[in-house]
């Protein structure tokens, strides 16, 4: 019998930890959840006689190697910083190993000691990164197959609230991970527009985003994710001119977090002048804007640094988070962030009944002399609404494609060795067609001259 083990029981492991238990006794498979809530994972798990759920520290090396050990394959929905040590002891152990976050330079430079060991590290196997990629190179192999040549990228994604649960002035309720949520955006965004390499910083990201139109949908625009350069080799598209790899969101929501950032309130550095056993939201918003901007206070932040026409919605917005508020911030705060998470958790949250919804696109432009095809265009979409705020989109769209791949790996369909995200056809093949299933499947529509 083959030995899963799952670190994370989080927003984005229930659909996953579902997966796994109710294919166990078909594939004959259990499944070990690691938590640092023991009862957040044992509800996860509820009684099936598949699975257990147990807790330990997971700098603790020793748990960490022998449950590693005991594995056939391990799966991380941890935070991305600890990724690497779990990653270190399996391969340590010879174990195999899934996750759904970027490869950073700390698990790319393990890549010689993966594939010196035999072993198959899949990581961005989620949603975006995950099911991005693999939707996307389907269509890109095709085209290629065929002799196209591609000269526009666009992928857009978001995790969003479904319209009929749809009820607060931002237009958004947390599904994933809320310091996630906060910090998106923080280190700036890079892609290729045009045959132009455009740079953006965090203080100007969500200014001026662009809007797109999906059917059914409206109001939806788009700022670019992080690094979208890197992409391009890997996606197999040096020819493109235009390349851009961005996130989902309601257009006022992107117009108030723009002066969110601006006043200073996502800032991560502690200061001991922002708190005092007696600071309330509203005096922490005035001393956040006095160490950010010569404002001074939230008036004439208004009249000094937001647009005119963008005042009354973004003082509405403000208003909702709470931060006029008269109560006292957390004393456990250590920085504006932390602060500001408060609210965002308080105020955003997914209630019992709740739907949340994922969005996804690619806007494509592509050409094909062989076939006399010029200047064609595909728009692929996929909309995903969760069912409440436990089984929710983001965590069917995070957690099925880990559990297909899991499956996949362990039945001996995928048999790559070596660090790999899904953009191979060995990969997104089988997993696509199975996330059919699950009604998770890409409209595709195609524009010819």
């Amino acid at each position: 019998m083959k030995r899963i083990l799952l670190f994370g029981a989080g927003k984005s492991a229930t659909v996953l930890i579902d997966y796994l238990l109710a294919n166990a006794e078909k594939e004959n498979w259990t499944l070990t959840v690691v938590d640092a809530e023991l009862k957040l994972a044992q509800y996860k798990i509820g009684d099936s006689i598949s699975g257990q759920a147990i807790s330990f520290d997971i700098n603790d090396a020793e748990e960490r190697n022998k449950f590693i050990s005991e594995s056939d394959i391990i799966i991380s929905l941890l935070p991305p910083a600890l990724h690497t040590i779990v990653a270190k002891s399996c391969i340590e152990k010879n174990k195999n190993l899934l996750t759904a976050s970027y490869v950073d330079d700390e698990i790319r430079n393990l890549q010689s000691e993966i594939l010196n060991r035999n072993l198959l590290f899949l990581c961005e196997m989620g949603l975006d990164p995950g099911i991005d990629h693999m939707s996307a190179m389907k269509i890109i192999d095709q085209i290629h197959k065929e002799g196209g040549k591609i000269n526009s990228f666009k992928s857009h994604c978001g995790g969003l609230v479904a319209p009929e649960s749809d009820d607060n002035p931002w237009h958004y309720k947390i599904s994933w991970n809320p310091r996630n949520i906060l910090l998106a955006g923080k280190a700036g965004a890079v892609y290729k527009n045009n045959d132009r390499v455009e740079k953006i910083g965090y203080n100007e990201l969500f200014a001026d985003c662009p809007e797109v139109s999906l059917p059914g949908i409206n109001n939806l625009v788009y700022y670019p994710n992080r690094d979208s350069l890197s992409y391009i080799p890997v996606y197999g598209l040096e020819e493109t001119a235009t390349f851009i790899r961005t996130t989902l969101r309601h257009q006022d929501f992107c117009k108030a977090w723009n002066y969110i950032i601006k006043a200073g309130l996502t800032d991560e550095v502690t200061s001991n002048k922002l708190f005092d056993e007696n600071t309330s939201f509203n005096k922490w918003l005035d001393k956040c804007i006095s160490l950010q901007t010569k404002a001074g206070n939230f008036e004439n932040f208004l009249e000094m640094f937001v647009k005119e026409n963008d005042r009354t919605l973004v003082k509405n917005l403000f208003e909702f988070l709470g931060l006029y508020s008269d109560e006292k911030i957390p004393s456990s705060a250590k920085s504006s962030a932390d602060v500001l998470q408060t609210l965002l958790e308080k105020k955003l949250a997914l209630q019992p009944g709740d739907k949340d919804m994922i969005v996804m696109l690619h806007e494509i432009e592509f050409e094909n002399s062989k076939k006399q095809i010029p200047n064609s265009k595909i728009s692929s979409s996929l909309v995903v609404k969760g069912e409440n705020n436990l089984r929710t989109a983001m965590a069917k769209t995070v957690g099925l494609p880990l559990g297909i791949a899991a499956k996949l790996i362990l039945n001996g369909t995928i048999q790559l060795k070596g660090l790999h995200i899904p953009t191979k056809k060995e990969i997104y093949e089988p997993v696509l067609k199975e996330l059919e299933l699950y009604n998770i499947k890409f409209f595709e529509e195609i524009n010819l001259p």
